[in-house]
């Protein structure tokens, strides 16, 4: 039997709101789809956190009860706090080849997708960790 992360629809709901939304975010950071962003790494960065949004979305939103949800949430945990380093690193030290948002900390597209990302952080992570200690209580029997 495979053992996921069974959470009722409404925060699942929540959960895949907010992937799409970060995914969202950053197209229109980017300029539309497929965008412009330089330096190639930040752009194939961009990319790929989009469609890390719409995977864990669909997984948190088409899980059946008794299916694996454990994927969805982890992804879903990933897509807030990967763009929250991502914000820190290009604000503050800058990155590599790119120093356009050196700091640029109040930027409102980027305060609207810290808010955001923030919140699914929250979510997912919580989601993990209870869903992780009712499964060691479960398995201590």
């Amino acid at each position: 039997m495979a053992v996921g992360f069974g959470v009722r629809l409404l925060p699942r709901l929540c959960a895949a709101l907010l992937c799409l939304t970060v995914a969202w975010i950053h197209v229109q950071d980017q300029g539309g789809f497929p965008g412009n962003r330089t330096p190639r790494y930040v752009g194939v960065g961009y990319y790929l956190l989009e469609a890390a949004g719409l995977l864990g979305a669909v997984l948190l939103i088409a899980a059946r009860p008794g299916r694996v949800l454990s994927e969805g949430w982890l992804l879903a945990a990933g897509v807030g706090i990967c763009p929250l380093v991502g914000y820190l690193l290009s604000r503050g030290p800058g990155l590599p080849d790119y120093s356009e948002d050196r700091g640029n900390w109040l930027e409102p597209l980027g305060l609207a997708s810290l808010a955001v990302e923030g919140a699914l952080v929250i979510l997912a992570l919580t989601v993990v960790v209870k869903s992780s200690r009712s499964l060691l209580r479960f398995h201590r029997g």
